[in-house]
């Protein structure tokens, strides 16, 4: 699923359209287009423009034009197109099946090329000028003080805590997970009740987390990722993983050293 690491591969490809001049606006599912535009709208509000640059805040990828900015959301089975092709062909829980009908939105562009969405689960959204002050600080350039503000006096699971987005953005469950597995705490823990050696060992597994699957190749790529099924073994001690809800979220860790 398209978390942090994801949404940055599909911004880097989406380098490729900077410069370009927006021709057309495809918009064939109006439900996905978020902010109560209509396709039309969305339509007159972009052709015309160039794209200037590219960004990311946590899972949000913006186009800046010269007009307004086109906030991009890919939900749990969005990937990114651009000119044909895909910086990732396959996300960890969707299809590998490429039909018309998800095909959600595309642009096409001067002199020539496009920029499109296929989204299976249409969980993913399209949106003009997002409030980007809705979300929280971005999990890649988070440091220890900033992750301690955070979490705070929050009686909230410290796992439900790093996937708030107005919080901090761009973790979802297999990073979390991932993260709570190599600093060794409990995701059920309230995220109060962690001292402060506990918060600078958790905003170093963050960025270690971050560099390490960034480098490996996706969100998918975590240690903990293949054991993370019933009958499970902690790769680190050997100890029987458990599965519980958490945040509404499926969660998975080891009893031994997570605590």
């Amino acid at each position: 699923m398209p978390e942090l690491l994801e949404v940055e591969t599909y911004r880097a490809a989406a380098d490729a359209v900077v410069g370009r001049r927006i021709t057309t606006v495809h918009a064939p599912d109006a439900w996905y287009l978020k902010g109560g535009v209509d396709p039309p709208t969305l339509a007159a509000a972009l052709v015309g423009h160039r794209v200037e640059a590219t960004r990311r805040i946590g899972k949000l990828l913006l186009l800046d034009t010269d007009g307004p900015v086109l906030g991009l959301r890919f939900g749990m089975t969005g990937r990114l197109v651009v000119d044909g092709a895909a910086p990732i062909e396959r996300l960890e829980y969707s299809s590998g099946r490429d039909l018309p009908e998800w095909h959600r939105f595309a642009l096409g562009f001067e002199p020539e090329g496009s920029l499109l969405i296929a989204d299976p689960r249409r969980l993913g959204s399209v949106e003009l000028d997002p409030d980007e002050d809705h979300l929280g600080v971005d999990a890649a350039g988070l440091d220890a003080v900033t992750l301690g503000e955070v979490l705070g006096a929050s009686a909230t699971a410290v796992k439900a805590r790093l996937m708030d987005q107005q919080k901090i953005a761009g973790l979802g469950n297999l990073l979390t997970d991932e993260i709570l597995w190599r600093a060794g705490i409990d995701p059920a823990r309230p995220a109060r009740d962690l001292d402060a050696g506990e918060v600078e060992v958790l905003a170093e597994a963050i960025h270690a987390t971050l560099v390490d699957l960034g480098e490996r190749g996706g969100s998918h790529t975590g240690d903990l990722g293949p054991h993370r099924r019933p009958g499970g073994l902690c790769p680190l001690d050997g100890e029987p993983l458990v599965r519980r809800t958490i945040g509404g979220r499926t969660t998975w860790s080891c009893p031994e050293h997570q605590r």
